[in-house]
């Protein structure tokens, strides 16, 4: 983890994503490009879309009262398993 100067903190992490998911993220960082008018990096696309998850979680009911599908825009990850040989 390293704290940057705005105050903020950033955080390294490997994610093995399937190639739709890459794709999707693709088309959000190209969306948020045209809306920026500049170039968009696919970590600056997940940033955002990481941040725009969390502000509208801060307004969403309980677990037990949300839909079904309330998850279903965010891409699916597998993330690596780790074992206790190198």
């Amino acid at each position: 983890m390293q704290a940057l100067p705005d105050g903020e903190a950033e955080i390294s992490l490997v994610v093995r994503l399937p190639w739709e998911d890459v794709a999707r993220l693709g088309q959000e960082a190209g969306r948020l490009a045209a809306q920026m008018q500049r170039p968009v990096t696919l970590d600056e696309a997940v940033s955002h879309r990481l941040r725009s998850v969390r502000v509208a979680a801060t307004h969403a009911k309980p677990a037990g009262e949300q839909p079904s599908g309330a998850v279903a825009s965010l891409p699916s990850a597998s993330l690596p398993r780790i074992s206790g040989t190198a």
